[in-house]
């Protein structure tokens, strides 16, 4: 959809793949990707591609976990076909420590601060806060249950993102990626 502008703004929220379980050793922020979580992340990179969804800026939080998520999903979006393809040029990456264990106002605060000329953005985080920010973009559109691990929502804001508020991006593309 496009904005009172005219331009047309995609946000993909993508909740991080599928961790390690805590440790008594670490801080939850440094746990791993599982080996699943690694090829789902890929797979997540793959389906991307597959559909042009391509991100010009990526907002991730600064977790272990988000990060390796972004790190195989750059992977796969720049696999070889049929997996991936091409991906073009490279986004910018912002990791954000304000994404980790975030609600959803200060997601969305995130997501104000994105430069207007910006198409697509891809928010990597973490639940509850990723599944309420999708659940407030689109109230009837959310899935109840939330995102799982590897979920990715794509919500067209209609509005710019300075603008965005409860109700005014719907969501038109589920995806649970699984390598």
């Amino acid at each position: 959809m496009t904005d009172a502008s005219g331009q047309q703004r995609t946000l993909v929220l993508l909740r991080h793949a599928k961790a390690e379980q805590p440790t008594a050793d670490g801080p939850d922020v440094e746990r791993p990707l599982s080996a699943r979580g690694r090829a789902d992340a890929a797979a997540a990179g793959a389906w991307l591609a597959r559909h042009g969804l391509l991100p010009e800026l990526v907002i991730c939080s600064a977790a272990l976990r988000t990060r390796q998520t972004w790190h195989h999903v750059e992977m796969g979006m720049t696999g070889t076909p049929p997996e991936g393809g091409p991906a073009g040029p490279f986004p910018v990456v912002r990791y954000e420590p304000d994404a980790y264990e975030a609600h959803p106002e200060d997601l969305l605060t995130l997501l104000r601060r994105v430069e207007p000329t910006i198409g697509t953005v891809l928010l990597i985080a973490h639940n509850p806060g990723i599944s309420l920010l999708s659940e407030s973009l689109d109230p009837q559109g959310a899935d109840p249950d939330g995102l799982r691990t590897s979920d990715l929502v794509r919500h067209r804001p209609t509005v710019s993102w300075a603008e965005l508020e409860r109700g005014t991006a719907p969501i038109d593309v589920r995806h649970t990626a699984r390598g």
